[in-house]
């Protein structure tokens, strides 16, 4: 019975695997078609693109300019990442607090960032706020990045912590726990299961809304490729190779998290 149970793992994991592989192959050739067909009315110049990615000069590698846009998007992602956790907890424990002031104060923050376009906080931070506190563009996209994606992660704590039935906490308090070691080895733990999927939709999303950071002047890849489009005309080219980019940081983000869900439900 064991080895049965490790060969129906083995399988659920290997079509976790193939999916996603199938899924980029198709992705692939109709890339390649799309290519192939629109050869016949434009003339791809790939070959002047690759040095924007980078070159080989006495045997080491040198970056060139979508290399370093891509350490700033991933820059961004991380910073905006790790701001988007904490506030998202933050406004997350507000809603679920005892405290009128508190969820009313989380209420309207939520609000405000929840219904309002980010592009427009984008500039409300870097016009209004930054320059009062001395911030550069690159950390008021943080701000502005963090805080509108917290507002969702708040949500996705909030439903997490209250999709675990009550009895959980009932238990938990009757063996004598204090409430935040009861949170912390009880409740966070089966909270965090229900949220995975969710919350990976949604660092997806932060992956894609740091293109929009280029209307403030940060050179992250969506920037550099309007520039280099600017200065080369190559449009086509440059904008499919600045898809193929977001894919791949979306899909490095999303394939290993699902095989993590599927790896829970086993």
């Amino acid at each position: 019975m064991p080895d049965l149970c490790v060969e129906f793992a083995a399988r659920r994991r290997m079509k976790a695997l193939w999916r996603p592989a199938l899924l980029l192959a198709f992705m692939l050739a109709l890339g390649w078609w799309f290519v192939d067909t629109a050869s016949e009315q434009y003339r791809w110049q790939w070959y002047r693109v690759w040095r924007f990615v980078g070159v080989w000069e006495d045997g080491s590698f040198r970056p060139g300019a979508l290399c370093e846009a891509l350490l700033v998007t991933l820059r961004l992602t991380l910073a905006g990442l790790a701001l988007s956790l904490f506030s998202g907890a933050l406004f997350a424990a507000m809603r679920l607090c005892s405290s009128p002031v508190a969820r009313a104060v989380s209420f309207l923050a939520l609000g405000a960032l929840r219904n309002t376009p980010l592009l427009m906080q984008l500039f409300m931070v870097y016009f209004v706020v930054a320059p009062v506190v001395g911030l550069g563009p690159f950390w008021a996209a943080v701000i502005s990045l963090g805080l509108f994606e917290g507002a969702y992660v708040a949500e996705i704590f909030r439903a997490g912590v209250m999709g675990v039935p009550r009895g959980q906490w009932e238990a938990a308090l009757s063996l004598g726990m204090p409430v935040g070691l009861a949170a912390r080895l009880v409740i966070v733990p089966q909270a965090a299961r229900q949220i995975l999927p969710a919350l990976v939709g949604q660092l997806v999303s932060l992956v894609k809304d740091t293109s929009l950071v280029s209307a403030i002047a940060v050179a992250d890849l969506t920037m550099r490729t309007r520039v280099i489009i600017t200065d080369t005309f190559l449009s086509f080219e440059m904008w499919l190779l600045a898809a193929a980019v977001y894919l791949v940081l979306t899909s490095l983000v999303s394939i290993p998290a699902r095989l993590l869900e599927r790896k829970e439900h086993i």
